[in-house]
């Protein structure tokens, strides 16, 4: 969410940073209703001021005054209820499109409608070429009796999997292999919820607006499976007030994560590109108040993501995310592309993303800093590992002639010193 200071000191700015990502707000709305909020809000201290003032009055008067004292408080009253549920009207409305505003995005955006228009700003490696006719994941998979599309649809519905066997082993040393990574970089691992309240999807910015895409439990639980574990990380100290010192705080959690993947019908069924439930491991920043101090932040959480894609031998690319590509509450993302050879391309498997104050005012996550003043925390996050797409990397770019998939040598450990699977 924007300061609302903010948004009446830049309103040219607000407005060309929603139109910069494809977004509608009403502003001047806003404006409307903040400006009607600071009179009515004047008004109704004086009314209550008048109120109190009146009953001393009253008690003081003589007999004969009275009556007509007391119906002008009767009629005080009323009119001060009246002001109290117009401002409470206002409030709502006001907060209400407040939480469709989005961030103002950083000047380094480039412009540009979709995914289409993003920026590449490096390619690291090259992509993966065969002396033989490559299989895709999917063909590796059921040769090897790795991965049951049938069933997993049969047990959950289509975009469902069962992984199997070494696939499955592969999963987990790839997770751990990640948390393990960040771990050793100063992140305090963590083991969060994955069903949270509706309030934690507001105010890490994913409701309102992304409702079609979360598996929702409204009618019983009032809760929300996410699809990241961001949202939990992001709101452990919502509604805190934290030491400035102990910043940074650097989390990362591996877990599970659903999406709906609304609005993607046709799109990637086949295989595991697309699915509605997967493992990840999720890093993520609370920081101080301080654009520069983020952005080298920033950076820093894409190079720990790229050094576990060396590590993996898979080439990639990075790039600069377009405005219309962009999320409500992003400054800035840049997105790690990862070569997928039966695509033909490079697939999406990180984003890294900065807000600056934006989660944080929704959350009412705030610091305390050596000066004594409170200020909202800047927060950021980024991918370190999304199982579903690092395994069809790893598969396809790690597959030999005979079938079999070489093991990178980190991942080793995990899987009992194998250095290939499928033999």
């Amino acid at each position: 969410m924007l300061d609302l200071k903010f948004i009446r000191q830049n309103p040219d700015l607000v407005k060309a940073g929603a139109a910069k990502k494809r977004m509608t707000c009403d502003v001047d709305r806003i404006l409307d209703l903040d400006e009607r909020k600071r009179a009515l809000g004047q008004r109704v201290d004086e009314m209550r001021s008048v109120q109190k003032g009146a009953g001393k009055a009253i008690a003081q008067a003589a007999a004969e005054e009275r009556p007509a004292l007391a119906e002008a408080q009767k009629t005080l009253k009323a009119d001060l209820k009246g002001a109290e549920e117009e401002q409470k009207s206002i409030d709502e409305e006001l907060h209400g499109l407040l939480l469709l505003v989005p961030n103002v995005p950083a000047d380094e955006v480039p412009d540009g409608a979709d995914d289409g228009d993003n920026v590449e700003l490096r390619k690291v490696g090259e992509p993966t070429s065969f002396d033989f006719e490559p299989k895709s994941h999917l063909e590796l998979g059921e040769q090897h009796d790795w991965l049951d599309i049938e069933r997993g649809a049969r047990l959950a519905g289509s975009r469902n999997y069962v992984l199997k066997g070494e696939l499955s082993l592969l999963e987990g040393a790839v997770m751990r292999f990640a948390l393990d990574l960040m771990v050793s970089k100063g992140f305090t691992p963590l083991s969060v919820p994955t069903l949270v309240r509706t309030e934690t999807m507001v105010g890490t910015g994913y409701f309102p607006g992304g409702e079609d895409q979360a598996y929702r439990c409204d009618e019983r639980d009032e809760l929300c499976l996410v699809g990241t574990a961001e949202v939990p990380i992001t709101a452990l100290h919502q509604d805190e007030i934290l030491d400035g010192a102990s910043l940074p705080r650097k989390f990362v959690a591996l877990s599970s994560c659903y999406r709906r993947e609304a609005g993607t019908y046709g799109k990637d069924t086949k295989g595991l590109y697309r699915v509605h439930q997967f493992q990840k491991v999720e890093q993520v920043i609370l920081d101080v108040a301080d654009d520069a101090n983020s952005l080298a932040q920033h950076h820093a959480i894409l190079g720990n993501a790229e050094e576990l894609l060396q590590a993996l031998e898979l080439p990639y690319r990075v790039v600069n995310v377009c405005g219309g590509d962009l999320g409500q509450p992003q400054i800035q993302k840049f997105d790690i592309e990862t070569w997928m050879p039966s695509r033909g391309s490079y697939g999406e498997t990180h984003s890294a993303s900065r807000f600056h104050d934006f989660q944080a005012r929704r959350l009412n996550l705030r610091y305390r800093g050596a000066d004594g003043k409170v200020r909202h925390c800047h927060t950021l996050n980024n991918t370190v590992a999304a199982s579903t797409r690092m395994l069809i990397a790893l598969l396809e770019n790690h597959q030999q002639a005979d079938g079999s998939v070489h093991v990178p040598e980190p991942l080793r450990p995990y899987l009992g010193g194998r250095e290939s699977l499928g033999n």
